[in-house]
């Protein structure tokens, strides 16, 4: 009698701390992201390992990247050399504003290769399919990214470019993560950035990144580092590529 009482008891115990456990509040996960009342005007007060996010660039500056002197102060013609595409390569410009590297990309891979120009402003995908329809242009094609997700099938894309946009992603970490889904194995994810490190570059500070701190931001992803190349004037071309390790954990082939 007393042993079942005992177990009668026990499993009352248990009953009660379990209606307990219930009724507290399940503990949030540390964020990854840090919000600030004083910040640079030129963010959004949200900061991520230890940089503060820049404010999107609205579609009103559209003509600003296509300003006649901009080959003249970033030798933009150096870039495409530097991504050593492939005829029938799948690119994807993430942040691709008005199309101005889509459409030398477009190019650069071929009718059997395939731009995917992202934005998540419909403003200015509307400009790249008027200029597709003025040029004939058929390999590029405009897809509506989300702040968090470029939207891209997974293991299709060769190489992912963003230039002077992944300081403007307001959920880095995430947007990073499907990336690097998208990307196809040992395929390559590039970041353009203006240099922090450079005091002369003519360029709000909140919209620079050093080397150091982009490095520092992709060591939670499974990249790895494959080069820094330093051939324009005012950005670093930072290169990574998916680690095969990764490739072979989702099943990719």
């Amino acid at each position: 009698m007393r042993i079942l009482f005992r177990c009668i008891s026990l499993v009352v115990a248990a009953f009660l701390i379990s209606l307990v456990q219930a009724e507290e509040p399940a503990k949030k996960p540390p964020s990854r992201y840090e919000l600030r009342q004083e910040h640079d005007p030129n963010g959004i007060g949200k900061f991520y390992m230890g940089r503060e996010i820049a404010q999107v660039m609205g579609h009103q500056g559209a003509s600003w990247l296509e300003r006649p002197e901009r080959e003249k102060e970033e030798h933009c013609s150096k870039l495409l050399p530097a991504l050593k595409l492939k005829p029938g390569n799948f690119v994807a410009d993430i942040g691709a504003g008005s199309g101005f590297y889509s459409f030398p990309l477009s190019k650069a891979v071929g009718p059997k290769g395939r731009v995917y120009a992202v934005d998540i402003q419909p403003e200015m995908l509307k400009i790249i399919r008027a200029r597709m329809r003025n040029w004939d242009i058929k390999n590029i094609q405009p897809v509506l990214g989300a702040v968090a997700d470029p939207k891209l099938k997974p293991a299709s894309i060769d190489l992912i470019l963003m230039v002077d946009v992944y300081h403007e992603f307001s959920h880095p970490y995430e947007m990073t993560v499907a990336m690097v889904k998208a990307l196809k194995p040992k395929g390559r994810l590039v970041f353009v950035e203006f240099r922090l490190e450079d005091a002369k570059v003519p360029i709000l500070v909140v919209h620079k990144m050093s080397q150091k701190q982009v490095r520092k931001e992709m060591e939670p992803h499974p990249l790895r580092h494959v080069e820094t190349v330093n051939t324009l004037p005012w950005q670093h071309v930072i290169i990574f590529e998916k680690k095969e390790a990764e490739a072979k954990k989702t099943g990719e082939k």
